[in-house]
């Protein structure tokens, strides 16, 4: 019982736990009565949601594409301010809770350890931990976003970004000294990309238009 009441746990089990709430299957169900894993990529993210409900219906496709992106970013940083901002845990803490709400984002409990990419869940998180590099990645993701206009191939670009990124604004990182948290972020939203990865070796990855 003492394990479950330390705080740092308390904050690790919340964070798996909001960052496994699928709010793009949520939206899409309340609102369109779609199941967005029976169609396109099958993901639960924003742009599986855009994918599924535009033929039906274009404008509420957008408006619940836009609000799964803002959800699934807040359902991270939302923890990681209550956890620095009110209970001061240190930044070793901090970061295992950025890791864990992407990993319970790629791997929810209430969708049998299934889940999204990680790309909107991470830029939350990376938003909250690494501000400034996180900007310049969605600088990134924006321009190689519209030029290719594929969402695979732009996020894992953003996500290159903030690699080359850290190391050139934070050679270390404050307190912790390693980048191993972005590494294992990486590694979780490269490793749920590699499907997408495979079908742009075969040139059939589909474009969001």
């Amino acid at each position: 019982m003492d394990f479950l009441s330390n705080i740092n746990v308390i904050f690790y089990i919340l964070a798996y736990l909001i960052g496994g709430i699928p709010f793009g299957l949520l939206l899409a169900k309340k609102f369109a009565h779609i199941d967005v894993r029976e169609s396109g990529s099958k993901s639960i993210g924003a742009t599986n949601v855009l994918r599924v409900l535009k033929e039906q219906n274009p404008s509420l496709a957008k408006k619940l594409a836009i609000a799964t992106l803002a959800l699934d970013a807040l359902k991270g940083m939302a923890v990681l301010f209550v956890a620095d901002k009110i209970f001061v845990v240190n930044e070793s803490t901090l970061w295992m809770i950025a890791v864990l709400s992407v990993l319970g984002h790629c791997y929810s409990i209430f969708l049998r350890f299934e889940g999204g990419k990680g790309v909107a869940t991470g830029l939350g998180v990376m938003l909250f931990m690494l501000p400034i590099e996180t900007l310049i990645a969605a600088i990134a993701w924006f321009i190689v976003g519209k030029l290719l206009k594929i969402s695979s191939i732009s996020s894992l670009a953003a996500l290159a970004t903030l690699i080359v990124a850290s190391y050139l604004i934070h050679p270390d990182l404050p307190v912790i000294k390693s980048h191993a948290p972005i590494y294992l972020i990486a590694f979780i939203i490269v490793y749920k990309h590699i499907p997408n990865i495979m079908r742009l070796f075969k040139g059939k990855e589909a474009k969001v238009v």
